[in-house]
């Protein structure tokens, strides 16, 4: 009576991993469009703050050059 419980848990707990296992692959493929879109949003938005801290920074380079023109 023993084994044949242990044996119910273990096949249980096996169905369970496995299937547990597979949910999470099926989520990531089954995106929506509202989570294609929000993550395409998201790739432009930092895309955009890594092109604007850029541009910040020559204009800072320029700013400081200019100063320095002004000072002498």
């Amino acid at each position: 009576m023993k084994q044949a419980r242990n044996l119910f848990l273990g096949a249980a707990a096996a169905a369970f991993l496995l299937s547990a296992g597979a949910c999470g692959k099926a989520e990531e493929k089954a995106k929506g469009p509202a989570e294609k879109a929000g993550a395409a949003i998201d790739q432009a938005v930092d895309k955009a703050k890594d092109q604007a801290g850029q541009a910040m920074e020559k204009a800072g380079d320029a700013m400081k050059e200019a100063g320095d023109k002004l000072r002498k």
